[in-house]
């Protein structure tokens, strides 16, 4: 994979090559952003650029490194992911059982997600680790030397996933690295990683992409028009993945649209009508019956709507894009009810339901709360 195969992050490549060209390559890098900034694309460019490094540019044995890096398949490239047991894996799960299924998610998914890599292993109900049988694995296979003479690269993908045990063990390879290897550590959550180990790597931040760069690659990559890939990239929040995603889960989005208007129309009329705490109840218990994910991706389609609905309050109509043909729901008409006195606190409830979720909290406490608290919220005074 190339440079020019990573979306964006021009900053970033210019910065990871010139450490290559000028042989300044630290041997503990963190990658910190979401998967759909480009952190792992970037990182096997980068893994890329390394091990061609001791080969002329146009030369024959450059370009067999480079066909075989495309293939994941390189000798001195290695990868550590996030896994658990599985029908054919029933204990002590370790990366090398499933570099086939690796291979065929990075090349299908480079911008995927945790949830999406479990999930092509068919254990999406499950949580993905990294132990320490992983941990020993990884300091066994950097203890050999290079096998084509050059540097080793290990990619360590969602390294916030390591337990406590497998993190002591990389803190003590990343404190007496052998010669030549490079530990790429990649992440979405910082503050989960050992504050040892963070402080013993060089920290390259991965900003959010343009809302224009991910228009330009759904129309070019995915043929989307440019009414649908402008408010795609707009809902995306400059992440890759979620745009993907926007594009295969329209029905999700008609079904958040009625569960968001069924909750906003019964929050109205709870206004002094006790009854109207049983249609409350209902939508929680519907929403709770739904899995995590979904759970997920419908409490930030509210975040979604609350901001569209504060930025038509305020008449930033040129930032607008919401739409609800399904239900005939009216921005115009819900938008004076968001409003400068209540907007941090819906975010705030919204985001603390979306951390219990996260969290396996149980979903009808989690929704009843949270639209009992949205219910009064939307009924404050501007």
């Amino acid at each position: 994979m190339h440079f020019n195969d990573v979306l964006g992050q021009t900053h970033l490549k210019n910065h990871l090559l010139k450490s290559v060209e000028n042989n300044r390559i630290p041997h503990a890098q963190l990658f910190v952003g979401s998967v759909g900034s480009g952190i792992l694309p970037m990182a096997i460019a980068y893994a890329q650029a390394i091990l061609t490094s001791q080969y002329q540019p146009g030369s024959v044995e450059e370009a067999a490194c480079i066909q075989k890096v495309t293939k994941l398949a390189h000798p001195d490239l290695h990868f550590s992911f996030p896994m658990n047991t599985t029908d054919n894996v029933k204990k002590n799960p370790v990366s090398s059982f499933f570099l086939e299924e690796w291979r065929s998610f990075v090349n299908t998914q480079p911008y995927g997600s945790l949830y999406e890599w479990l999930e092509a292993l068919g254990i999406d109900k499950k949580q993905g680790n990294i132990g320490v049988d992983e941990a020993k694995e990884i300091s066994k296979t950097l203890i050999h030397k290079p096998f084509e003479g050059g540097y080793q690269v290990m990619v360590v993908w969602m390294a916030d996933r390591m337990n406590t045990e497998a993190s002591n063990k990389i803190l003590k390879l990343i404190e007496e690295p052998p010669k030549n290897t490079i530990i790429l550590l990649l992440t979405e959550k910082e503050e989960m990683i050992l504050g040892t180990i963070r402080s013993r790597c060089q920290k390259l931040q991965f900003p959010a992409l343009p809302d224009s760069e991910i228009l330009k690659y759904l129309t070019d990559n995915e043929n989307v028009d440019v009414k649908k890939a402008t408010k795609v990239s707009k809902l995306a929040h400059g992440n890759l993945n979620i745009a993907l995603q926007l594009l295969n889960e329209e029905g999700d989005d008609l079904q958040f649209e009625k569960w968001f208007v069924e909750w906003v129309r019964t929050a109205f009329k709870a206004k002094g009508n006790k009854a109207a705490i049983n249609p409350l109840l209902q939508w929680s218990i519907d929403l709770a019956s739904q899995n995590r994910e979904t759970q997920k991706k419908f409490l930030a389609y509210c975040s979604t709507t609350f901001r569209q609905a504060m930025l038509k309050n305020y008449s930033a109509d040129s930032l607008i894009y919401f739409d609800a043909p399904a239900t005939g729901f009216s921005i115009e008409k819900f938008a004076p009810f968001i409003h400068q006195n209540n907007i941090v606190k819906i975010f705030e409830a919204l985001e603390e339901a979306t951390y219990h979720v996260s969290r396996n909290g149980n979903g009808k406490i989690i929704f009843t709360d949270l639209s009992i608290k949205l219910t009064r919220l939307i009924q404050a005074k501007s």
